[in-house]
């Protein structure tokens, strides 16, 4: 299924965000969170891409794997790193030979070392024009952009971002994938935002559970997302027993969805890091209309 249909024909739309392992080890206990996860009838599983572009070809690898071994629908996530226009063209006919037909379009982040994006003589400066490539020669492709609540950290205001944003469902995105966030009314005003400047297409809010407030406070710094004071005390509060953490970061998750839930969100994603345990707990305790359906 593709992602311009997902969210118009079934209740919800639960997706797992994984990434390419980088052993043979690590790829035999993502299959096992596969199985897990195919529990849960997710609409898709999407695959990152590794900095700079350097898993490009493990991605499509994996999200073949994923649609034959567990008939499940994958989405390649996809940048324009390191890429000319023609390679970007030859990858996307990669993508579609192995029967991959969703793609998450992304400008991507800078390679290892370097602080600003700069595109490859014949390549692409922006996300909207990755969509716009796509659209061209692919008009079939589900394409997925993502969405920043706090910001992109690049953008000088969020009414700029969400300007961009804009420029990415015009070229011909069908659903929008937010950044983790730890503060519904942030998202539920971005939300409101991106209606105001006539972004009719779903939004789907982005959630990293809490399992370790050590790497959650790396990826939050990193990504310019603030964790609330009350939630930040809780954690700081049992820093030195990891199962604490655990404990206090899937029971804000839980609150967190059920309360997007009834906000209406027409589907959630979930980064879940390659681990179900505790995505597994929050599904557990939320009441969602899950698909029967298979996938792609």
């Amino acid at each position: 299924m593709r992602i311009g249909e997902i969210y118009q024909t079934i209740p919800f739309g639960l997706s797992i965000e994984i990434f390419p392992p980088k052993t043979a080890a690590g790829d035999e206990s993502l299959f096992n969170m596969l199985e897990q996860a195919s529990v849960w009838n997710p609409a898709f599983i999407s695959c990152t891409y590794g900095a700079g572009g350097s898993t490009r070809t493990r991605t499509i690898d994996l999200c073949d794997e994923i649609q034959k071994r567990f008939d499940m629908t994958a989405t390649a996530h996809f940048t324009c790193v390191g890429s000319t226009r023609e390679e970007l063209v030859e990858w996307l006919e990669t993508a579609a030979s192995r029967g991959i037909h969703n793609i998450m379009a992304l400008r991507g982040d800078p390679p290892q070392g370097e602080t600003e994006f700069v595109k490859v003589d014949g390549g692409l400066q922006h996300a909207n024009e990755l969509v716009a490539l796509i659209r061209d020669k692919f008009d079939d492709f589900g394409i997925g952009v993502a969405g920043y609540p706090e910001k992109h950290p690049e953008a000088p205001s969020l009414m700029a971002d969400i300007t961009n944003l804009k420029r990415k469902i015009d070229a011909g995105a069908d659903a929008v994938f937010t950044q983790l966030f730890y503060d519904n009314q942030k998202f539920l005003s971005f939300r409101d935002e991106c209606e105001e400047m006539g972004i009719e297409e779903p939004i789907i809010p982005g959630i990293m559970p809490i399992t370790e407030f050590a790497r959650i406070k790396r990826i939050t710094s990193m990504c310019g997302t603030a964790i609330p004071e009350v939630l930040a005390s809780k954690l700081e509060a049992v820093q030195d027993d990891k199962d604490a953490q655990f404990e206090v970061g899937v029971e804000f998750a839980i609150e967190q969805c059920q309360e997007l839930i009834h906000e209406g969100v027409p589907g959630i994603h979930f980064y879940v890091l390659n681990r179900m345990d505790a995505c597994d707990r929050i599904l557990e305790a939320l009441d969602i209309p899950f698909t029967d359906e298979p996938g792609f």
